[in-house]
């Protein structure tokens, strides 16, 4: 893959770094003298001090906590990587540092990457741009060689011992931060039209080119790509405040809403995916397709401070210019730690010039946040505004107002859901009940998208997390959306293969259909009860504090692929 390619370039550029730094420990003062009057005015320093790599320069770092990424002041050097608020602080102690002999390194998008030092600690780093992040990679790395080596020099392993565990602290996972290009296929949309006519639109497959190469429970999963935004809510004492960067983080799922127009695959019954960031983004998710008639699916997100769960379907009305898309469901998430629950609808979403013209997609409609258990009787509104052609208000504008108990605004939020949303605490209230004016203190950031993916328009406008969400990988259920032999050849170009393929596993899906059905009139010919068709990872039961039916986890899934028992799974594919 192309994440893995540029991960053996990497390993390849830290050989030849590793030779320069040789040379010019070799050529004496004047050589380094000069190398660094030819560097002097740029962000970054490179030297080489006994063998050592060094370099420092600014970098933002995620602070987990209130204010997300700060910018701090970065030095490594001797084998560690440290820290300081600024460089004035170079002479005394670190806010904080990492040994590089034992580190742990991951590239989680081609601006960011983080570093941990294989038990708690860990930096979630951001440079400006790739190629400053590809230079810092390459002198942790180095860096990392070098003190590994120095180590096994001073501590040589014993004779006939296993040097396993070493090597596992080396290691880091390179995920990939892109999909192959989207070919050039023709669609000839009067030809598609006409082979419809007189025929039934449900056993009409429709071909690959209005899709994406993920399936709708990978796109499910897209909602929590800005899961710090929930890590910073979690770590919130005031109910208010945290209910703003709860709200923050449900505009985050519409990021790329406006550049995704092509529709995800439709999941089949039973289609599972599971995704996995425990090890840098702190979650893990499993999601499944529970009914097919009508489509929904479920889903389950937990990290260590915050659990998440959501149904979802979906009705469609087209317009004739437009179609407009109306989510059916609840999202849910809670805060163990302090027993506060919060649920959310998604609101409309309208594609535009479906028929002629470009297309473009708009949101709309109002979204309430509703707390409870220790959180009951907070809420917050927001106000997607509709495009409107002689409207004062920014595309894409959001304004909302969280309220506590006593319907009092305490927080104000502003901004546009493809880009990003401020918060502000309320300090005085003025005006009349139907018009009132507010006086807020300084507005900070809580969510910002962050920049597109280079090149980003010749694979679908994937985002980086998106690009690897498809990503093969081992050990997953043999349901997983990974697997869908149709999704996997368009995301690899053969476009007629994955066509045919898509007819097969839809005739194959109907096929099984007609046959329960089949069933189920036998059995009532009988007079027995045929069993209802019944989810492999989730189960229907009434949320608390409501009257309504969710489809939650059985918490049975980890276990089961911690065990690779897959007995029960359907074949779907």
């Amino acid at each position: 893959m192309s994440g893995e390619r540029a991960h053996h370039r990497q390993r390849r550029n830290s050989s030849s770094m590793s030779t320069d730094c040789a040379i010019e420990t070799s050529s004496g003062n004047k050589l380094r003298s000069s190398q660094k009057s030819r560097r002097r005015g740029r962000a970054t320093n490179h030297a080489a001090i006994e063998g050592n790599p060094e370099m420092k320069g600014w970098l933002l770092k995620y602070t987990n906590y209130m204010k997300g990424y700060q910018r701090r002041w970065f030095v490594l050097s001797n084998g560690v990587l440290s820290y300081h608020l600024d460089q004035s602080e170079v002479h005394q102690t670190s806010r904080g540092s990492i040994a590089l002999k034992a580190a742990l390194i991951e590239i989680v998008d081609p601006c960011t990457f983080a570093i941990s030092d294989g038990s708690q600690q860990t930096f979630r780093i951001k440079a400006v741009s790739e190629v400053e992040r590809k230079r810092w990679i390459a002198s942790l790395e180095l860096a990392r060689t070098t003190a590994t080596q120095a180590n096994e020099i001073v501590n040589p392993p014993p004779t006939g011992g296993s040097n396993e565990a070493s090597e596992k602290q080396v290691q880091f996972r390179c995920r990939r931060t892109r999909v192959p290009d989207k070919p050039n296929y023709p669609l000839n949309l009067w030809t598609l039209m006409k082979n419809c006519i007189g025929k039934d639109l449900s056993k009409i497959p429709m071909p690959i080119n209005f899709n994406e190469p993920i399936s709708m429970l990978q796109r499910l999963v897209e909602d929590y790509e800005y899961s710090e935004v929930l890590d910073t809510a979690a770590a919130c004492t005031d109910e208010c405040e945290q209910l703003a960067y709860l709200a923050a983080f449900t505009v985050s799922a519409y990021a790329t809403a406006a550049s995704r127009i092509n529709k995800p695959f439709n999941p089949l019954l039973g289609e599972t995916y599971e995704c996995d960031r425990t090890d840098d983004l702190g979650w893990r998710c499993l999601a499944e397709q529970v009914s097919h008639h009508p489509p929904v699916a479920a889903l389950h997100c937990e990290s260590k401070e915050w659990v998440s769960w959501q149904e979802f379907s979906l009705t469609s009305k087209f317009r004739g210019k437009y179609l407009q898309v109306n989510p059916v469901g609840g999202a849910y998430v809670s805060f163990p730690s302090t027993g506060r629950r919060y649920c959310w609808r998604r609101v409309t979403t309208t594609v535009n010039n479906i028929i002629v013209g470009k297309l473009w997609v708009d949101l709309h409609g109002e979204m309430e946040i509703i707390g409870s258990g220790a959180a009951h009787g907070y809420k917050c509104i927001l106000n997607y505004i509709p495009y409107s052609y002689f409207g004062r208000e920014v595309q894409r504008s959001i304004k909302g107002v969280v309220l506590n108990r006593n319907k009092q605004a305490k927080w104000l939020l502003r901004g546009t859901w493809d880009d990003k949303i401020e918060i502000a605490p309320v300090l005085h209230i003025s005006g009349t009940h139907k018009s009132p004016s507010y006086t807020t203190g300084e507005y900070k950031v809580a969510w910002q998208r962050r920049p597109a993916a280079p090149e980003s328009d010749k694979f679908y406008n994937f985002p980086t997390f998106a690009c690897q969400l498809n990503e093969p990988e081992e050990g997953v259920a043999p349901t997983d959306s990974r697997l869908r032999p149709d999704q996997r050849c368009m995301e690899e170009g053969a476009w007629d293969e994955s066509n045919q393929e898509k007819l097969r596993l839809e005739e194959k899906q109907r096929a099984a259909r007609k046959q329960r059905e089949e069933k189920e009139k036998q059995a009532a010919a009988e007079g027995r009860t045929y069993p209802a068709y019944e989810p492999m990872w989730f189960k229907r039961e009434k949320e608390e504090g409501s009257n309504e039916f969710v489809h939650i986890s059985k918490n049975t899934y980890w276990k089961a692929k911690a065990a690779q028992d897959w007995s029960g799974c359907p074949n779907i594919f």
